[in-house]
């Protein structure tokens, strides 16, 4: 999947919607500007670290155990 990643949920989200990889383009361009390529560094610690604690928050412990079950669905929607 490419586009619309901007937080560790979204990649979260990707993965349990069958992703089998996700890709980050525009916070990569938006971090290289602000920051060179310290900044893209920073962005990607706090990507992963967000990833990290959303597989946490549901509860699973490896990318295999994420799966459609961690999306939320309305009922009736």
């Amino acid at each position: 999947m490419d586009g619309g990643i901007r937080r560790g949920t979204d990649i979260l989200k990707a993965i349990a919607l069958g992703a089998a990889a996700v890709l980050v383009g525009q916070p990569v361009l938006h971090a290289l500007a602000v920051g060179g390529a310290v900044g893209v560094a920073h962005m990607l610690t706090i990507l992963q670290t967000e990833f990290e604690v959303a597989m946490a928050l549901t509860g699973r412990a490896s990318l295999a155990e994420i799966d459609r079950s961690v999306i939320f669905e309305r009922p009736g929607a």
